[in-house]
């Protein structure tokens, strides 16, 4: 890094710590973390769903505020995933389900305390590093955006999607579909270019378009109360052990630094890519830790390597997701998805300019993380005992309050009831994503971009006269295409393998 370099970061920074030093924002900022460690604590509820429930009181606030505190929330969520792991075996988060491995096995043998302990110091050592490559990489990467046209931002999102299709946990012809859906529910509304109403059959409420707010808190909100109604409501028992010895000896650090090193460095990489996140970051850690491991045997049975790697993995790969977000307007996964759609409903438009139009913004909630993820260190440890209670909650309480935040959150956003019913016609959708398993993250992503993915191939059909040899003449925009169409024709070959073979036979 050169020294002219050196001096605009450091002046970015003093720009960013001059925009969160304010009460406003560090209230945001605490606010964000506490209640991303509640969720993270709560199992069932999520960083997505938490973001789409709160999304609404973020209207009220300044858009560096609001976007500081969604940010809060998500990294606070994958710090408060651990404890449940730890102590209950119960992921409190999807991205802390390996944690469980070990984590609760080292708390039956007594060792609960240096469990959360390196889960939190962890956390906070892979967060900062996540940090500080947010703040390395981003601005080259937004330089390097300035060179997009619009046939690059239509290869790019084609690209994403197919990332996440081609990660989707299910079937690929599921995931498929719920990004078609997505890409239609997006058209619906006013043509931007043409000015024309399209599939809004004369209600004036979607002449504006599928509010992104509505269908997210249907999706998450409503949909995870109905599912939940048919569960039984089994008892959840916290396991009966001592929290003293919070803070890992010297055996403990000798064990986990590599891990936590390791996890920060894999989980920024992964939490980039589109699709990737916090989850498939978690599970690469602890296999590479397994591998690495010269007692491979430990591992699930109370190896703190297996607590240390993962969560440092899915807190560095938050950090990570930021990137592609703010950088070239892309998110990387659902939860990102809805901040894209916050940072749109506050009239900023997320991308290579973000760094010179809105940099207080940028810098803001960069310099916002760091001091976050200081806070959730000296919180997070004093707190578990009452973490620890509050797990004990009844879900006849919870779900109530859960459906009644939506309904007031829903209306309260323009004060439209048919908001409202919008919502509960996505919790339905939802509750039957759910039981015909189907993923939302598609459908979401697709949602959020689907306007930008429109407005950019119309674009670049003009350019060239209609002519779609635009999107494989131009370099950056070849490389998109082609990864892509590769990733959509790889779930392909095992078909046609098996195909080949039948008819051989």
């Amino acid at each position: 890094m050169g020294v002219l370099e050196s001096m605009d970061l450091l002046q970015n920074l003093a720009l960013g710590f001059a925009t969160v030093l304010v009460f406003d924002r560090l209230l945001a900022c605490l606010v964000g973390v506490l209640i991303g460690t509640l969720i993270g604590v709560l199992p069932g509820i999520g960083p997505a769903a938490a973001i789409s429930l709160l999304l609404p009181s973020t209207f009220h606030l300044d858009p560096t505020s609001g976007i500081i505190m969604l940010a809060g929330i998500y990294y606070g969520a994958m710090y408060g995933g651990s404890t449940t792991s730890i102590l209950v075996n119960i992921p409190g988060e999807a991205a802390s389900v390996v944690t469980c491995l070990d984590g609760y096995q080292m708390a039956r043998k007594g060792r609960a305390g240096p469990a959360l302990g390196i889960s939190a110091m962890g956390s906070f050592i892979a967060g900062t590093l996540g940090v500080i490559g947010l703040m390395l990489v981003a601005p080259p990467l937004a330089r390097f955006a300035l060179s997009f046209g619009p046939p690059e931002y239509f290869s790019l999102i084609f690209c994403g999607l197919a990332i996440l299709i081609y990660l989707a946990s299910g079937s690929i012809l599921k995931a498929v579909i719920m990004a078609l859906a997505g890409l239609f529910l997006g058209l619906v509304g006013t043509d931007l270019i043409t000015g024309n109403v399209r599939f809004t059959f004369g209600n004036i409420t979607l002449m504006d378009g599928i509010g992104m707010v509505p269908v997210v808190m249907g999706l998450f909100g409503i949909a995870e109360v109905l599912d939940n109604l048919e569960k039984s409501l089994e008892e959840r028992s916290v396991f009966q052990t001592t929290l003293s010895n919070l803070l890992p000896n010297r055996q403990d650090w000798g064990r986990a630094l590599g891990p936590i090193l390791r996890g920060s460095f894999v989980g920024f990489f992964l939490g980039i890519l589109p699709g990737g996140g916090a989850i498939i970051s978690s599970f690469t850690s602890y296999a590479l830790e397994k591998r690495l491991s010269r007692h491979p045997e430990e591992f699930g049975k109370g190896a703190i390597e297996g607590v240390a790697g993962p969560e440092s993995a899915n807190n560095a790969a938050s950090s990570g997701a930021f990137i592609p977000l703010l950088t070239l307007g892309i998110p990387a996964n659902v939860v990102m998805a809805i901040v894209l759609g916050a940072l749109l409903t506050h009239g900023i438009q997320p991308g290579p300019l973000l760094l010179v139009r809105n940099a207080d913004l940028f810098w803001g909630v960069v310099t916002s993380m760091y001091l976050g993820n200081a806070m959730l260190l000296v919180l997070n440890l004093p707190l578990i005992g009452l973490w620890v209670r509050l797990l004990r909650i009844p879900y006849a309480i919870l779900f109530p309050l859960i459906l009644l935040f939506c309904l007031i959150g829903a209306y309260s956003v323009n004060n439209n009831s048919e908001e409202v019913v919008i919502m509960i016609v996505f919790g339905v959708i939802g509750y039957l994503i759910r039981k015909f398993d189907y993923e939302a993250a598609p459908l979401i992503f697709a949602l959020v971009l689907s306007p930008l993915f429109e407005n950019a191939l119309r674009q670049s059909l003009l350019m060239s006269n209609g002519s779609f040899a635009i999107f494989f003449t131009r370099p950056i925009s070849l490389a998109f295409m082609v990864t892509g169409l590769i990733l959509f024709l790889l779930p392909m070959l095992p078909f046609v393998k098996r195909k080949v073979v039948r008819e051989e036979a």
